[in-house]
C-alpha cells in the first residue's frame, strides 16, 4: 500500500527538479544572449529584466508547488498527445523570443539604433507585475494549466470556471500578451517591438487554436463558452 504512494512522491520530486533545472537553464540562456548581443555585462536594464524575471518565477514556483505540486512536473514535459499546432507554435515562438533579446542588445547597447528613456523601464515592470499576476492567478486556479495544449485524459481534464476564468476563457494568455509587451520597455529597445509583435500574434493564434480544440474535445467547454463569452478581451474577442 505504501510503495505506490512513495513512488508517486519520488516521481513528483524528480519532475519538480527537472522543471527547476529547465527554468534555471532558460534564465541563464536568456542572460547569455542579452549580454552577448550587447557586448558587455554592464547593461543595467538587462540586469533589471533578469532580476525581475527570476523574482516572478520564484514567486510562481512557490505558489504552484503549494497549490498543485503535481502540476510542476507536468509543466516540464511535452506529452505525446500534445496537439501538432502547439509543437509548431514552440518551434516558432522560442527562437523568436531570442531574436527579440538579440535585437534589444544590438539596439539598446551595441549599436544604439534608437534611444528610449530610462523611465520606461519602470513602465515595463509596471505592466509585468499585473500581467504575471494574472498568469499566476490562472495557474493556481487551474490544476490543468500545463505548458502545452492537449486534452488531459490521464488527469481527468475538466473545465475550470472559477477565479479569472469567470471573466475570460484564457486569462493566462492575457497575462502573456501584456508581459511580453513590457519586455522591450524594460530593456530599452524600440526595435525589439518588431519581434515582440510577432510573439504576441503567435499567442493570439494559439489562443484561437486552443479554444477551438477545447470546444470540440473537452466536455462542458462549449456550455462554458456561452457563459464566459470572450477569449481574451471582454466585449471584443
Amino acid at each position: 500500500m505504501l510503495k505506490p504512494a512513495i513512488e508517486g512522491k519520488h516521481h513528483i520530486k524528480r519532475s519538480r527538479v527537472k522543471r527547476i533545472t529547465l527554468v534555471v537553464g532558460f534564465v541563464f540562456v536568456q542572460a547569455a544572449v542579452l549580454f552577448a548581443s550587447a557586448g558587455t555585462f554592464t547593461w543595467l536594464r538587462a540586469w533589471i529584466y533578469i532580476t525581475f524575471y527570476v523574482v516572478i518565477l520564484a514567486v510562481a514556483g512557490v505558489s504552484v508547488v503549494k497549490m498543485h505540486p503535481e502540476l510542476v512536473g507536468h509543466r516540464a514535459k511535452i506529452k505525446s498527445d500534445t496537439k501538432r499546432f502547439d509543437k509548431v507554435f514552440y518551434i516558432i515562438f522560442t527562437p523568436m523570443l531570442f531574436v527579440m533579446l538579440v535585437i534589444a542588445g544590438f539596439d539598446a547597447v551595441r549599436f544604439q539604433w534608437s534611444s528610449m528613456p530610462g523611465s520606461l523601464a519602470a513602465a515595463g515592470i509596471a505592466m509585468g507585475v499585473p500581467a504575471y499576476s494574472a498568469i499566476l492567478w490562472a495557474m493556481v486556479t487551474n490544476v490543468h494549466f500545463e505548458s502545452t495544449v492537449r486534452i488531459q485524459k490521464d488527469r481527468n481534464h475538466q473545465v475550470v470556471t472559477t477565479g479569472p476564468y469567470q471573466y475570460v476563457r484564457h486569462p493566462g494568455y492575457v497575462g502573456m500578451i501584456f508581459m511580453y509587451s513590457g519586455i522591450p520597455l524594460i530593456l530599452g529597445s524600440w526595435w525589439a517591438f518588431a519581434p515582440d509583435f510577432v510573439l504576441i500574434a503567435l499567442v493570439i493564434i494559439r489562443t484561437a487554436l486552443e479554444d477551438n480544440t477545447l470546444q470540440r474535445e473537452l466536455p462542458g467547454y462549449t456550455e462554458y463558452s456561452t457563459v464566459t463569452r470572450y477569449r481574451l478581451l471582454p466585449g471584443i474577442w
